[in-house]
């Protein structure tokens, strides 16, 4: 299967590369200079344009541990459709769990000025158990998703919800949610709270999330709005209320959330890059709402048969569902050296790693039919990647120590790809 996959890979970076060479070669001055703009840019943001509606490219083709590889199409409306109303749609499925997933959903722009939407969906899908998506986090798209491949421990998860999104400022978004959701865990798990042990379970929440780009720089031409320069700091937060014998949910939780990503120094030379990410939850709150993480590691013998790709803030050395914790901060440092200039389409680039992740669990004992530790005592990881050798993919090489470093050297170290591309 890895020979295959790594093949897969191998030839989506050549396909890429290959695309924007040509689309930058027979593109003339201009106007066809202006048309590989734009294509590039709807690239960039994950969706390929047709006159009324756009492909989303998030949907194309996915691969982890459960669905194995997981296809679909996904579409949304353009301006050109309506620039009022959208409708935004997705299926996938699954070549291994022989399954279908879905989604449904559309908006009503309420202000144009504020950029301000009501949005409905129904979703039928998986999540990542222990995972936390931020509410503004769907204005960032990635092509390939490295960590994605590994991933094992999902719910199914079927979600109603309303959400309105607001543009407060151009430096700060605003999005609030109303979801309820039916959990299913695709794996054996118990969530043991009053005596009662439950199997699946329903979950009613709202949320808020605000994004502060308190650098960003606006430009206004013509009555609209452009944001000429994305500033860094960037800060994210979330809050999440769980309401019990609301629309039938079971428990009451709540969580904040906090995230803030900096960069220092100029992008074309040498730079570095700080990510801290942090989590509380508190209440009757089950293994599928809890924290991991980030982890990057497939629980194989060898050092080879756990080579795959590296993600982009994942711990690399970490296994999946070794950690869960109900609290939890990240570190994330890189320092991105100067690009070699070996010539001027070939740059590949160093990357110096440095990750610590301390945690711990309040009620360890409620969680059946599954093992894991705490990150009490402090995780932490450092290394190296050198990215760009050959079609967007290069090498990662990470090593596991301090307090959970294990008995076994071939245990703490992670060699794998790195993948990246941009367009």
């Amino acid at each position: 299967m890895f020979k295959y996959f790594s093949i897969f890979l191998f030839l989506i970076g050549t396909t890429l590369v290959q695309a924007q060479s040509f689309i930058e070669e027979t593109a003339e001055p201009k106007q066809d200079s202006i048309k590989k703009r734009k294509l590039l840019k709807s690239l960039g943001n994950g969706y390929l344009p047709s006159k009324y509606f756009d492909a989303d490219l998030r949907y194309l083709i996915k691969y982890n541990q459960y669905e194995g590889v997981r296809t679909g199409l996904g579409v949304v409306t353009n301006n050109a459709f309506s620039e009022r109303y959208r409708l935004n749609s997705y299926v996938v499925y699954g070549f291994r769990d022989h399954r279908f997933k879905y989604s449904l959903g559309g908006g009503i722009r309420l202000a144009e000025q504020t950029n301000t939407w009501l949005n409905l969906a129904y979703t039928d899908d998986l999540q990542e158990t222990g995972s936390t998506k931020f509410l503004t986090d769907k204005r960032f798209f990635q092509f390939f998703e490295p960590r994605l491949l590994n991933i094992s421990l999902f719910h199914k998860h079927i979600t109603k919800s309303i959400a309105l999104e607001h543009e407060i400022s151009h430096k700060w978004l605003a999005e609030t949610e109303l979801t309820t959701s039916k959990i299913d865990p695709t794996y054996a798990y118990g969530f043991n709270v009053n005596g009662n042990s439950y199997e699946n379970f329903d979950v009613t929440s709202a949320k808020i999330a605000l994004q502060w780009s308190p650098f960003n720089t606006l430009k206004t031409s013509e009555n609209k709005k452009q944001i000429t320069h994305e500033g860094y700091p960037k800060f994210s937060f979330q809050y999440t209320k769980s309401l019990k014998n609301v629309l039938g949910g079971d428990f009451n939780f709540s969580k904040l959330d906090f995230r803030t990503l900096c960069y220092i120094g100029d992008k074309k030379n040498a730079f570095s890059e700080l990510t801290i990410v942090s989590g509380l939850a508190f209440g009757e709150i089950p293994l599928t709402h809890l924290y991991h993480a980030y982890p990057n590691n497939i629980t194989k013998e060898k050092i080879l048969q756990r080579f795959s790709v590296a993600g982009l803030n994942s711990f690399e050395t970490m296994f999946f569902n070794e950690f869960f914790s109900d609290r939890f901060t990240t570190f994330q440092f890189k320092h991105f050296l100067k690009p070699f200039n070996i010539s001027k389409s070939y740059q590949p680039q160093l990357v110096l790693i440095t990750r610590y992740a301390i945690g711990d669990m309040k009620f360890p004992e409620r969680h059946e039919n599954i093992t894991f530790d705490s990150l009490e005592k402090g995780y932490t990881e450092s290394g190296f990647e050198l990215n760009k050798i050959l079609f967007g993919f290069g090498l990662s090489f990470t090593y596991r120590y301090g307090a959970y470093h294990l008995p076994s050297i071939d245990d703490n170290v992670a060699f794998k790809f790195t993948f990246n591309i941009s367009l």
